[in-house]
């Protein structure tokens, strides 16, 4: 199979951070990219969300509203009573039940 070389240019700072997080996980800068551009191709994209907020408290936001759907569904399924003792109890028991 015939290979073809790739050429970036970067911030030397950012390839320092990446290249120590790649080494973190066994990984060499090209395999890393390598995996970023097989994935791409697997999903036909980009293979992670890019999505630019509508304003800069738009993450805080959708924080929050995840926070209240948690616990809205609690208080629907009857659990938003419990204490973190109760959860760690039916966590256990469906540990040891399964």
């Amino acid at each position: 199979m015939a290979t073809s070389l790739i050429q970036v240019r970067i911030d030397n700072d950012l390839k320092t951070k990446a290249n120590q997080i790649f080494a973190d996980l066994g990984l060499d800068i090209s395999s890393a990219i390598r995996m970023f551009l097989k994935r791409s191709v697997l999903e036909n994209g980009i293979p992670f969300s890019m999505v630019l907020p509508s304003d800069k408290n738009s993450l805080a936001l959708n924080g929050l509203q995840a926070l209240d759907a948690i616990n809205s569904s609690s208080e629907k399924s009857g659990v938003s009573d419990l204490s973190l003792d109760d959860i760690n109890s039916e966590i256990n028991l469906a540990r040891r039940s399964s």
